[in-house]
């Protein structure tokens, strides 16, 4: 065994070891980069702290937990995790770790701040991430922000996809490959963030944030240099106070964005894996669809040097948005095609065509569509590059197979790839229908009982475990994003016979945002009962406990605050909640009998809330 050889292996080694071989998964990944910053910025003489709130969401329902699990580390670095309440309020705790260098009280130079969530919280945080990107980073801080997407939808109502989010609000958008990149291209993020004043999106899908690696790990290496060949202006571009709109938006469109661009060229964040001089063919992709491409490539035996040999080039790209246009035009050099392969919607084939628009001699750019406006498909086998769901190796090996047979000349590998497309298509065939087994309560789970209506009643869905209702024989139709629980009701109880309706929350949802759903109910005067599940958990994403703990007195006492008349809780210890002093009209029932209930409640007019109390 050879000296330098490490022969203790510690579970600690994946946060504690300076450097090294470690073993970690993307979650994990996720601590240590935070540990990793705040080791770098000690060592260049900055007392910084870090700040990491959120709300959790597959495929970051396990962050919390392990940020957990790393308090007493984390602590002892100076960084603090404080879960948000839901994630547009914890994007606005990060926008204030920014202001703390407006402060003349301030107790450190900088706050490096991340905030997690699911491509729902995205969506949720908009208003956030514009004015707090617009306003700027300190000097020494920088704001990471994570985006948990689902592209095959397996936990989600809808698939997502941030990155269309995140320009919409001009924020660069960083793409890791791989557990080893969350850490290599989150130093980077921090250092972009706090050099362009730029809050710095950071994609993160199932496939890479739940995988895990063994790799070698230097945070202390990782080089970020600032560019000094773009004109910084002697304010710089960090947050300051007064800023007025158009001077942030000016500052923003006209400077810092460019100055980004800098800071990713000089970094070679976009790299160009395979160079090959006299390619003909070049395929550009990003973050796991470069994974992809690479096992694509080697199912149909292309390497480097066959790649070179045959005239391909592979560009990868690090950042997804804003482009860097000069990597672009280089490796577009004497191209007759690029192949872009990326999942979801379209964010770097338009980029690309509009940096090489005014070329010269530009190659013809194909990715969802090809050079004739229809979708890019492999004749006769129906592989194509598709905008929804997600790519797999195999039809990413088919498509480039088909270009490569359309593009180069080299018959050789043309008839090499033209013999791989049946494979190809065999491989991404529809499979024949198969019995589905669909997810059900846990034996034991409150909501064999809370998700039961009367009959001739049905119920309205919402998001949590309850969601799973509306594929059961339980009359539950139709959903609502999350907070939005039941307020459909309130568009269409003007204009049909029906006169009530049924609803069920959580109280992890009612902390987030469905209090606000029952108050619209409430103002609105509609005829619904909700049924709000109390079981001091957010069970669907691993257990965490409920944001503020609220107890079920505190939660009876918030409702009749709000104006809901009608309060009632179900349990199958009435006795116990008897004696603890419940607001005054609150009646207790038996959980037996909370079909009676409902039957006496949907023929009362207004707002009614059933508290169902039990533990998961």
């Amino acid at each position: 065994m050879a000296a330098s050889m490490k022969t203790e292996v510690r579970l600690s080694d994946k946060y504690e070891l300076p450097a090294g071989r470690v073993y970690m998964t993307g979650t994990q990944a996720l601590v240590r980069l935070l540990l990793a910053q705040k080791a770098r910025d000690e060592a260049a003489g900055l007392n910084t702290a870090g700040f990491v709130s959120g709300y959790r969401g597959s495929p970051l329902g396990a962050l919390d937990q392990e940020l957990w699990k790393a308090r007493k580390l984390l602590e002892s670095r100076r960084v603090v995790f404080q879960p948000g309440l839901n994630e547009e309020l914890a994007a606005t705790a990060v926008w204030g770790t920014q202001m703390l260098s407006l402060d003349a009280n301030a107790q450190v130079d900088g706050v490096f701040g991340l905030w997690y969530g699911k491509g729902p919280g995205v969506d949720r945080s908009g208003d956030v991430f514009k004015h707090g990107n617009i306003a700027g980073c300190s000097q020494h801080g920088g704001v990471l922000l994570v985006a948990g997407d689902d592209h095959a939808c397996k936990s989600s109502s809808l698939p997502h996809q941030s990155e269309h989010a995140f320009i919409a609000a001009m924020i660069p958008v960083l793409n890791p490959s791989g557990v080893r990149e969350f850490v290599e291209f989150g130093l980077h993020g921090y250092a972009m963030s706090r050099y362009s004043g730029c809050w710095v999106g950071f994609k993160a899908i199932s496939d890479t944030i739940e995988s895990s690696s063994s790799f070698d790990l230097d945070p202390m290496s990782v080089e970020t240099r600032i560019p000094d060949s773009y004109p910084v202006p002697p304010d710089g571009f960090s947050i300051r106070w007064p800023d007025p709109p158009l001077e942030q938006e000016n500052r923003l469109q006209r400077e810092r964005l460019y100055a980004l661009l800098e800071y990713v060229r000089i970094n070679g964040l976009n790299r160009q894996e395979w160079h090959a001089p006299q390619a003909r063919l070049g395929i550009v992709t990003t973050g796991k669809s470069y994974l992809d491409v690479r096992e694509a490539l080697a199912l149909l035996g292309i390497d480097g040097d066959i790649a070179s040999a045959i005239g391909l080039r592979l560009l990868k790209i690090g950042m997804s948005w804003p482009l860097e246009p000069q990597c672009v035009v280089e490796f577009a050099q004497g191209l007759d095609e690029i192949l872009v392969v990326e999942e979801k919607r379209q964010v770097l084939e338009y980029q690309i065509k509009e940096h090489l628009y005014n070329e010269p001699r530009r190659p013809r750019v194909v990715g969802k569509y090809d050079e004739t406006g229809e979708w890019v498909k492999v004749p006769k086998s129906g592989i194509l590059l598709s905008p929804n769901g997600e790519l797999t190796p195999a039809a990413i090996a088919g498509v480039i197979a088909s270009r490569i047979a359309k593009v180069l000349e080299d018959s050789a590998m043309t008839e090499r790839v033209r013999a791989y497309l049946p494979a190809c298509s065999a491989a991404v065939a529809t499979p024949a229908d198969v019995a589905q087994r669909l997810p059900f309560f846990c034996a034991g789970c409150p909501h064999n009982t809370s998700t039961k209506v009367p009959e001739g009643s049905r119920a309205l869905a919402g998001i949590g475990c309850h969601y799973m209702a509306m594929w059961m024989d339980r009359r539950t139709e139709t959903f609502s994003q999350m907070g939005g629980e039941g307020v459909p009701w309130i568009g269409q109880a003007p204009f049909t016979a029906t006169r009530h309706v049924f609803a069920n929350l959580g109280d992890g949802t009612y902390m987030h945002s469905g209090s606000l759903a029952i108050r619209a109910a409430v103002a609105a005067r509609v005829n619904i009962t909700y049924k709000l599940l109390v079981n001091d958990a957010v069970a669907m994403t691993g257990g965490q406990p409920v944001e503020g703990a609220p107890s079920v007195p505190q939660i009876l006492a918030q409702l009749a605050a709000e104006g809901v008349a009608e309060l009632h809780l179900v349990s199958d210890t009435p006795g116990h909640f008897r004696s603890m002093g419940l607001p005054a009209g609150v009646q207790v029932h038996h959980r037996d009998g909370i079909d009676a209930l409902q039957r006496v409640l949907r023929d009362k007019p207004g707002v009614s809330v059933i508290v169902y109390a039990q533990t998961c």
